[in-house]
């Protein structure tokens, strides 16, 4: 349980290294968001993921436990 909410402050850790403090010019995360959306990384803004996070909130959610779960089997090494 503590795990599960702890996978998305990792996440954003992680991906906000070096913009930690304005993570919306993190460029990987711009890149997700290009990727998600289609609108190019330069226009990517604060206003943009605020939106997108909050009206995609569940596919949001869904990811971060997708990527939990991919970092539990990693740690453990079981491949099945």
């Amino acid at each position: 349980m503590v795990r599960e909410l702890l996978e998305p402050i990792r996440f954003f850790w992680n991906a906000t290294r070096g913009t930690r403090l304005r993570p919306w010019r993190s460029s990987y995360l711009r890149w997700r968001v290009e990727t998600y959306t289609g609108v190019p990384a330069h226009e990517v803004g604060l206003v943009m993921m605020v939106r997108l996070a909050w009206g995609e909130r569940r596919q949001v959610l869904r990811y971060l436990r997708w990527l939990g779960e991919i970092r539990r089997v990693s740690v453990s090494g079981r491949t099945s």
